[in-house]
């Protein structure tokens, strides 16, 4: 099958000139499958890593990477917004990365700056913006489901959209989910995709410990240091005073309702996981993401659609890559059952081909120890 697709991945940068953190990041996505990443907190290195990995020098999958955040702090006004769009544009970066805390006016300058510059922009949903105005202004993808929560909330709730917490966590009660299909509807008129990055919040607000999250089979790629930031973010977030178990079921209960209307009335879904995030390990979270929309009722052509053709008609590279045909990149999947089955299927990788290098199970079995052993030491 054709090689699948992280569409919410994190790259890092060299340390002190040592780039080898970023070649074992590449090659943990490359070991489950993934052949393309979407790089969503891009840097000036990562325009060099592009050509890099496109050349050869250095074996990752393809890569295309963001602008560093326009967030609340970077663009405090319209002019700062204009003069960084049109330099972030100008610098070959693929589309701008949106984060919370951005005014309404600054936002406002930040899209019609973007639309002149020829730039998409992605990302989180600022909360003075919303989710119907950023479907509006055209979002190229909505990540997290980020603000579509808060506007299931009526207005009659009179709550400040700033008082939602996680991804709207702290509003679950409050969400009507009959306002979903309308919201939904409007996201597929406006052609704007969705990254939902299910398995995130899955895990972020699953009741299980920091501690028994730690061990889990995939977290021996992943420095001690590391995994030790991810167990105290865990466990304030399970400690926070709006965190309950039935919160938590109701508000997993509505971003997969939010997924399934999404299927049912073909609003684009691109998969993603959010990784390196908490307990989300590079590749591997990919598995969960996948397992997550199949627990959530979407189907596996739905999901494999969604890390492979989806990505190409949403990067305009029909042919190019995410499907087998003559003349595609050669980056492909050999498994031992199929996946169209079962989802889970896709974990039984016994060879990546990424543009024609193959890389067989023994290889990759080899190179995953040889990143475990530095992290036993």
């Amino acid at each position: 099958m054709p090689g699948i697709s992280e569409m919410h991945a994190h790259i890092p940068v060299p340390q002190e000139g040592d780039d080898s953190n970023v070649r074992e990041t590449l090659f943990l996505y490359l070991s489950n499958g993934i052949t393309t990443i979407r790089g969503m907190l891009g840097q000036p290195y990562h325009l060099e890593l592009k050509e890099k990995v496109m050349d050869g020098e250095i074996l990752g999958p393809r890569v295309y990477t963001s602008s560093p955040s326009l967030n609340g702090s970077t663009v405090t006004t319209q002019e700062e917004a204009r003069q960084k769009v049109s330099r972030y544009a100008a610098g070959g970066y693929d589309f701008l990365k949106i984060h919370p805390g951005i005014k309404l006016e600054v936002m406002e300058a930040l899209v019609k700056t973007a639309k002149e510059e020829n730039i998409d922009f992605a990302g989180h949903v600022p909360n003075e913006v919303g989710v119907e105005r950023a479907i509006d202004y055209g979002y190229a993808s909505i990540d997290h489901l980020d603000g579509y929560i808060n506007a299931l909330v009526p207005e009659s709730a009179n709550v400040h959209p700033d008082s939602g917490g996680l991804f709207g966590f702290d509003f679950t009660f409050l969400a009507d989910p009959d306002r979903i299909p309308a919201l939904v509807a409007e996201t597929k008129k406006e052609g704007v995709w969705n990254v939902p990055t299910q398995s995130l919040l899955l895990r972020w607000t699953s009741g299980r410990s920091g501690a028994e999250m730690a061990n889990d089979p995939e977290m021996i790629y992943v420095p001690g240091a590391t995994r030790f930031q991810w167990r105290q973010m865990k466990e304030n977030i399970l400690n926070s005073p709006n965190y309950s178990e039935e919160r938590r079921k109701k508000f997993i209960d509505l971003r997969q309702r939010l997924l399934q209307e999404m299927e049912e009335q073909g609003a684009g879904l691109l998969l993603g996981s959010d990784a390196p995030q908490v307990f989300n390990v590079p590749g591997f979270s990919i598995q969960h993401e996948m397992q997550a929309w199949a627990a959530a009722g979407l189907s596996n052509v739905t999901i494999l659609k969604a890390g492979t053709m989806n990505v190409a008609r949403f990067f305009d590279a029909e042919g190019q890559y995410g499907s087998v045909q003559r003349g595609a990149a050669a980056d492909l999947l050999l498994l031992s059952a199929n996946p169209i089955e079962d989802i889970r299927h896709m974990q039984q990788i016994e060879g990546v081909m990424v543009r024609g290098r193959w890389l067989p199970r023994e290889e990759i079995d080899r190179r995953l120890e040889a990143i475990a052993g530095q992290y036993r030491r």
